[in-house]
């Protein structure tokens, strides 16, 4: 298999960290001033572990390839997959009602039109959910922003404003809770340390299950 380094990253870090990317590609992060042959020989001796992330992450884009936005296609919504159909004579540009319905006038930009009902349902959502765990564990926010992000689920900066990407949606509710209720951690505790966890586990004792189904199915959740 290729073990071609597709991006070197180099900054004042003191080791060399290997990963490959759900393209599958090889990304290193490598301190400033170590030589491309030093690089090459960590990725040599590691050869087997990035061969099987790579079919790993080929393996994940045969199972979930681009949406061609076609009837009879399923879409996730809350976990749960639901099936797309265009339909004639609709106003509206797409309907949910126990399956999608897409107007066949609007199935050129059909894309765009899923991304803002998602995103739309996602910030409707992670706001109630949000202040629902916010206001039960004493938590004080600034703001709420949802993102178009592929590769981060949530985040909490320095003054309290958080963010989330409307892929969310697509996962089940319980795992949609435990990214809120781990940026809400991010609010007192900033690091990831036992601390963190801890206050993460008070306030969701199971959240392991579902940051573990963020790490098996966290792939599933995206349309393009």
């Amino acid at each position: 298999m290729n073990l071609d380094i597709e991006k070197i990253i180099r900054t004042r870090r003191k080791t060399i960290a290997l990963q490959v990317t759900s393209e599958g590609e090889l990304i290193v992060r490598a301190p400033l001033k170590i030589s491309n042959e030093t690089i090459m020989s960590v990725v040599l001796k590691h050869r087997k572990w990035i061969e099987e992330k790579k079919k790993e992450a080929l393996l994940k884009k045969e199972k979930n390839p681009p949406k061609k936005f076609v009837s009879g296609e399923e879409f996730l919504y809350l976990g749960k997959p639901y099936k797309l159909k265009i339909v004639e004579n609709q106003r509206e540009p797409l309907k949910f009602d126990n399956g999608f319905f897409l107007s066949e006038y609007y199935t050129s930009v059909a894309k765009e039109i899923f991304t803002g009902w998602y995103r739309e349902k996602a910030r409707k959502k992670l706001h109630e959910r949000v202040e629902f765990y916010a206001s039960r564990n004493m938590f004080k926010y600034h703001s709420i922003r949802i993102t178009s992000a592929k590769k981060t689920w949530g985040s909490c900066s320095a003054k309290g404003n958080l963010n989330f990407t409307w892929r969310l949606i697509m996962a089940p509710l319980e795992v949609l809770d435990y990214v809120v209720v781990h940026e809400l951690a991010h609010l007192e505790i900033k690091n990831h340390s036992k601390i963190f966890w801890t206050k993460v586990r008070s306030m969701m004792p199971d959240f392991e299950n579902h940051r573990e189904w963020l790490k098996e199915n966290g792939y599933l959740l995206n349309l393009f």
